[in-house]
């Protein structure tokens, strides 16, 4: 059994993808025993009007996904009336989480207008997933070319806001050893593995953080989902951190029918 905290639905602008229709992708995550998939939309990230897009990511899971498929919205703090895309995520369209993408939207997490949407979203009892990147720099679009997402002002962000429940997508370490423990120190942070590289890099992944903040997420359909199971497969991860890391860790966060998010009090 299967939770992947990282599936995008619609097209990805640049190229095809096997799996990039809503009822191929559902069918293809079904055959590999994922019984629940968190679900962003690949309109999210460069068109402008988060309403529709949305709207139309919580139609096609529903339509497609069968209780399997949950829905996490694009909110743009950039565009006006963004505090009325995070309404409608919950409201409307009854999603436990949203999804951002911070170097393609155009700011950082330095930025006050991220810090108002973190607070709103805690507030709500949102999960917040911040993708870190979508994918590797070298293979990106020669006139589309976004840097990673500095995660390094989360902690500070994370501190101001203890309420906030974060997780970290396509998370990479780069050049800082220690930031995932810095961040897993500040608040309630989680990483997904689909873009750790090398032979037992989840396995010492896990050894940094408390693997109770590890996730599966594959990046699929952009990624083979495949490549995230052989991530756990070699990992030497014992049977108990196995079954936490492939669904119960997420789990604790979206139980079984995705309940929507509630608001949560302060100093939860």
């Amino acid at each position: 059994m299967i939770v992947d905290v990282n599936v995008t639905l619609s097209r990805w602008p640049f190229r095809r993808l096997a799996g990039d229709d809503p009822a191929g992708l559902a069918a293809r995550l079904r055959k590999r025993d994922v019984v629940q998939a968190w679900a962003g939309s690949f309109d999210g990230i460069l068109h402008k009007d988060m309403a529709g897009v949305n709207s139309r990511l919580a139609r096609d899971c529903r339509n497609y996904g069968a209780g399997m498929l949950v829905p996490f919205g694009t909110v743009n703090p950039k565009l006006p009336d963004w505090q009325d895309d995070l309404r409608r995520c919950q409201e409307e369209h009854k999603m436990p989480g949203i999804r951002l993408y911070p170097n393609y939207h155009g700011y950082d997490l330095k930025d006050p207008l991220f810090r108002e949407l973190l607070a709103a979203a805690a507030k709500r009892g949102f999960i917040v997933q911040i993708a870190a990147r979508m994918e590797d720099e070298r293979t990106q679009h020669p006139l589309l070319r976004v840097p990673n997402v500095d995660l390094g002002p989360l902690a500070d962000a994370l501190a101001s806001e203890p309420r906030a429940r974060v997780v970290v997508l396509n998370w990479s370490p780069g050049p800082r050893p220690g930031a995932a423990q810095k961040l897993t120190g500040a608040g309630e942070v989680y990483f997904d593995f689909s873009s750790l590289e090398g032979t037992g890099g989840l396995g010492r992944f896990i050894q940094q953080i408390p693997p109770q903040r590890v996730l599966f997420g594959s990046n699929f359909p952009l990624f083979y989902f495949e490549s995230a199971f052989l991530k756990v497969q070699e990992s030497g991860l014992t049977e108990e951190q196995r079954a936490a890391v492939l669904a119960q860790n997420a789990r604790k966060l979206v139980p079984a029918g995705a309940a929507p998010a509630r608001p949560r009090p302060a100093g939860s």
